[in-house]
């Protein structure tokens, strides 16, 4: 490598990793004493967190208020106003100080929000009629939570929060489709900063009691070293396969997801190390920091922790989190299956082999080397799913128990090296203290999103649902299809300039109920859990959506490829992810919806799986060799037909109770297929040469 390569690949490095602590939390670095504000802020939230979760107790509204307070204080401190100058006006972009004006700012938002708790009694007593004092702080709250989040995460939450509120107050003078009777300023401020129906909603209680514990335990893993050790323990398994590094990434970055919910931080901690040995073995730099992309993308669908909007879909459909973690199971493990199944098919265009196992680590040592850090994501997983406690609960006790192995870890690599314990005990607090104030940075991004969002929620809540369903209505005519499409296009533009969670709450709020009501229109039940989690994926698949599609962006950094072509080639890569929620909204099956039988459970897996490969051959022109343009068809249909097979069985009038008779239809198709296929298989030294 040159001297040129090796300085291109540390600057694009460099802006992804820049890239990575923007969206973590990281804004300013203050010099002087005023660089332990924002750190000592940060670990007093931790702090504050960990009590409720274990023997503080206070009234849900005291919580979220609080929970908003500190996410405000650590904004205004954390990030100026600008990233450069505005009319000469250094101290607006001030990086490296934190200006007066900022802590009055930071200080004045804070006590915004916790003004609901400082007078919650009065504000109980006088809720539909606020005094002034009320109206004035209210409206400051609002404000200051728009400011707070363009700044964090960007325009488009603050501006399409802000169209909701003057459509809330100019609601009667729209044209008659739109026309709404709108809101007194009492109302909307009672509504928005008095009750528990606006900010203060369902989406900031679950992020202020669930979501925060969870980014925190992330952020303990990751500073202890998990990311380096998933890693590295995916290479071991995978790397010596065809394609091995394309694999390794989406093994590595399926664990990533554990430590980290942020696709652009996944896409630092494990394309640093795979898109590099993915380009060394043959694949162009486009396709490896796709690959990167749609794996790190997947990232949040992979139970049993699916990111913040996981928790929030549990609350909002009131069923138990072990539900939403069955439910999204299938579609999210199908989803992963046919991302191996798309490398291994870019693998043999390509005719590329794996690495030679002397450079890959040996995977007896590197499983053994750091099985502390599986340890507490086992009493996370057997909390969730084998005793059913609390997510709370569950999540605190694998954080503890993620302390003592964050403490000891250190002392005892020190001992076995033979070096002083002493450092080493210092280092291993210095790591808790870091990763108490990276939990709390990486989670201001999510509490200003739920409590934006819950703006949105407020807004509709006053009595635009009916009129919305109708709106939604009369643009798809009633067509359950044309519903779907409008809102997975809506859900894909919105979610360009929105992180997932508010992506989802805005779009569910909005449509989740219009698809379950339209359904019914149209003789279709739709479960709600079905509507939600329709939603949920379409905003994570905006990661990766040209031309915004940052996750893109990050990876092209790293495989110095062009950021665009690279995010329409993840996009075509997560078609086959795309496609998985219009099937589990006609196909309920694929959701385990009243699915109770483990074998019947597993059958609909493997199918699902098998329909999305032959989707996945449609969409890349493959299977075992290169398609033929009448082949595609039959690909589909293998699709449709392992995917939907009650609509196969009432197409040939085969009972409901009798459908997967009907899955022989498509493995019957796609066996055709490889023995149409097989003749035309390229040996490996014909496709190497090709390539």
């Amino acid at each position: 490598m040159s001297h040129t390569d090796i300085d291109d690949h540390d600057e694009g490095l460099d802006l992804a990793k820049r890239m990575a602590e923007e969206e973590e939390g990281i804004g300013r670095r203050p010099k002087g004493p005023s660089k332990w504000v924002i750190p000592t802020v940060c670990v007093a939230w931790s702090l504050f967190q960990l009590s409720i979760a274990s023997w503080l107790i206070l009234d849900t509204t005291y919580i979220r208020s609080i929970h908003l307070g500190f996410a405000l204080l650590v904004v205004y401190l954390n990030y100026p106003m600008f990233k450069t100058p505005l009319l000469g006006l250094k101290f607006l972009a001030a990086k490296n100080r934190i200006p007066i004006i900022d802590y009055a700012v930071a200080l004045f938002a804070c006590f915004s929000a916790l003004y609901i708790a400082i007078d919650y009694e009065g504000m109980t007593l006088r809720y539909g009629d606020p005094i002034v004092r009320d109206i004035v702080i209210g409206l400051a709250l609002v404000i200051l939570l728009l400011e707070a989040s363009r700044r964090v995460i960007g325009p488009a939450l603050p501006v399409i929060a802000g169209a909701f509120i003057i459509y809330a107050f100019a609601g009667p003078y729209m044209p008659d489709l739109i026309a709404f009777k709108g809101v007194s300023m009492n109302r909307f401020v009672g509504q928005m900063t008095m009750s528990t129906e606006g900010i203060y909603g369902i989406p900031l209680d679950v992020s202020a009691t669930i979501v925060f514990l969870f980014v925190l335990f992330g952020s303990m893993l990751d500073k202890a070293g998990a990311g380096q050790y998933f890693i590295r323990l995916a290479l071991s398994l995978l790397g010596g396969f065809k394609g091995g590094p394309a694999k390794a990434a989406i093994m590595g970055s399926g664990l990533t997801g554990l430590v980290s919910g942020s696709s652009i931080a996944n896409i630092v901690t494990t394309g640093t190390f795979t898109i590099p040995l993915m380009k060394k073995v043959g694949y162009p730099p486009t396709k490896a920091a796709a690959v990167e992309v749609a794996a790190s993308t997947d990232g949040q669908l992979a139970p049993p922790i699916m990111g913040a909007a996981a928790f929030i879909i549990a609350e909002y459909v009131n069923v138990p989190y072990v539900e939403v973690i069955k439910a999204a199971a299938v579609p999210a493990f199908a989803s992963y299956a046919a991302l191996f199944y798309i490398t291994h098919i870019e693998a043999s265009k390509l005719g590329l082999r794996g690495m030679p196992r002397s450079e890959l680590p040996p995977f007896f040592k590197t499983f053994v080397g750091g099985l502390q850090y599986v340890i507490p994501i086992l009493v996370l997983l057997y909390e969730l799913i084998v005793v059913r406690h609390s997510p709370e609960m569950a999540a605190f006790n694998a954080i503890w128990i993620m302390a003592i192995v964050m403490l000891l870890q250190r002392p005892i690599q020190a001992h076995l090296r033979k070096e002083p314990i002493g450092p080493a005990v210092k280092l291993a607090i210095k790591e808790i203290f870091s990763a108490l104030a990276a939990g709390a940075r990486n989670m201001v991004s999510v509490a200003l999103a739920t409590a934006a969002a819950g703006i949105i929620v407020g807004v509709v809540a006053l009595g635009l649902g009916q009129l919305i369903t109708a709106i939604i209505d009369t643009l798809s005519g009633g067509n359950i299809f044309l519903m779907l499409v409008i809102t997975a296009v809506a859900s894909l533009i919105i979610g360009m300039g929105l992180p997932t969670t508010a992506t989802y709450i805005v779009m569910a709020s909005l449509t989740a109920p219009a698809i379950v009501e339209i359904g019914g229109f149209n003789d279709f039940i739709v479960p709600l859990m079905s509507a939600h989690l329709f939603c949920f994926y379409f905003g994570i698949l905006a990661d990766d959506t040209p031309p915004v599609g940052l996750a893109a962006y990050a990876a092209a950094a790293i495989a110095k490829s062009p950021p665009i072509p690279t995010g329409i080639q993840g996009f075509m890569y997560d078609i086959r992810t795309a496609i998985l929620p219009f099937m589990f909204i006609f196909n309920a099956d694929l959701i385990l919806h009243e699915i109770y039988s483990w074998p019947q459970g597993i059958l609909i897996f493997v199918m699902a799986c098998l329909g999305n490969f032959a989707f996945a051959s449609a969409t890349q022109g493959w299977f075992v060799a290169r398609n033929k343009i009448w082949e595609v068809p039959f690909f589909l249909a293998v699709t449709l037909s392992l995917m939907r097979p009650d609509l196969i069985a009432s197409l040939i009038g085969i009972p409901h109770d009798q459908r997967y008779w009907t899955y022989l239809i498509g493995l019957a198709i796609f066996g055709l297929m490889y023995l149409v296929q097989r003749p035309r298989m390229p040996k490996a030294d014909t496709v190497a040469t090709a390539a």
